[in-house]
């Protein structure tokens, strides 16, 4: 119920800062009592058309995702960073996405911390720079973080590349696939999320900026 009052907010309040432009809201999607939050960057078009988070070729990287997870759709919380599709117009004439600015992450980043603390997931797995910096901190990067369970107010973070910068770069294609070996291995301790939920000692894997100095 949570959650279901929040997007009601959500909706009544960038209805009335988007009035008269055509930004469709595209809210997360999944169990209030998920294993896992998947936090992404923004909606694409097809997530902007459907009005569904991962959907299209973002579903087809959630699909890859769960299967070398082992874990179920329903067992995750599945939402963005920004919730409207971030747009440019190309050299062609075409609207394309582009990255949030630091403007729109501010603005909808207080409304994904609400989000996350509804849905009181164990573990929140970011993908990409995007949302580890975003719930993590500046002090943060992917190349660094990614693979490791890493704690930041009162979350549980496991950084992950981007599904989409593999595609550009295959050489992360190893990697990425050993993060999620790592993140299923996790997942399958149930000690470990215990641990998490109660908000105790850290995993051996937990690292803080400091450490990457």
């Amino acid at each position: 119920m949570k959650l279901s009052r929040l997007n009601q907010e959500m909706r009544a309040f960038f209805a009335d800062l988007y009035e008269g432009e055509s930004k469709p809201l595209v809210l997360g999607e999944g169990s209030e009592n998920a294993r896992l939050a998947l936090v992404g960057e923004a909606p694409g078009e097809q997530e902007a058309l459907k009005g569904k988070p991962f959907v299209g070729k973002a579903g087809r990287n959630l699909d890859e995702f769960l299967r070398a997870t082992g874990l179920e759709r329903s067992q995750l919380y599945i939402t963005n960073v920004v919730k409207i599709r971030p747009t440019r117009v190309s050299e062609a004439g075409r609207i394309v996405n582009r990255p949030p600015t630091r403007e729109e992450i501010a603005l909808f980043l207080p409304w994904l911390k609400r989000e996350l603390a509804a849905v009181k997931a164990p573990v929140v797995v970011t993908l990409g720079n995007v949302a580890l910096k975003a719930l993590a901190g500046k002090g943060y990067t992917i190349g660094e973080a990614h693979g490791k369970l890493l704690a930041a107010e009162d979350m549980r973070i496991f950084p992950l590349y981007h599904p989409a910068s593999v595609l550009y770069n295959p050489r992360l294609k190893e990697v990425y696939e050993q993060d999620l070996r790592a993140l299923r291995a996790s997942a399958c301790q149930k000690s470990l999320f215990d641990t998490l939920v109660d908000g105790g000692a850290s995993s051996p894997a937990t690292a803080t900026p400091s450490s990457f100095r």
